[in-house]
């Protein structure tokens, strides 16, 4: 995925807060421009709230990828799969990420804040963000994925 000159979209909840903090560090560090969806604090909140602002704005094109942080990674990913274009995949390591881009064509990761390390955290989303979409036979069955 060519990131460079694209805003990564990235919103989580209190659960995941501080693992995105880790990202924004990094993308600060490297030059990638992100969009903030909030949360801003640890203090509990519902995380379909985040997930259905990073959707909306996939969904609408205004970003082409996402990140996202809940406890699990699962809530937020469930959440942000409801809106049409919005490809969100629960990346729990860089095999799993890479995977997710190169034959689902994934365009939201959705990190478990509360399972991976700072580290771990890092090298997904370096490998989500530096993966490419294989296409080929993925293709036809990513294109089977929408529903209207």
């Amino acid at each position: 995925m060519n990131i460079e000159g694209k805003v990564i979209a990235l919103a989580s909840d209190h659960a995941g807060f501080l693992k995105k903090q880790v990202i924004i560090k990094y993308l600060q560090e490297n030059n990638i421009q992100y969009k903030d969806f909030g949360s801003y604090t640890e203090e509990s909140v519902d995380y379909p709230v985040y997930a259905h602002l990073i959707g909306e704005a996939i969904e609408k094109g205004e970003y082409e990828t996402g990140i996202t942080f809940c406890g699990t990674g699962q809530g937020i990913s469930i959440a942000a799969n409801k809106h049409q274009g919005v490809r969100s995949a629960v990346c729990w390591n860089t095999e799993i990420a890479a995977l997710a881009r190169q034959h689902n064509n994934a365009n939201v990761c959705a990190i478990p804040g509360r399972f991976v390390s700072d580290e771990e955290a890092i090298a997904i989303v370096k490998t989500f963000l530096n993966t490419d979409f294989e296409g080929g036979r993925h293709a036809r069955r990513v294109d089977q994925i929408p529903i209207c």
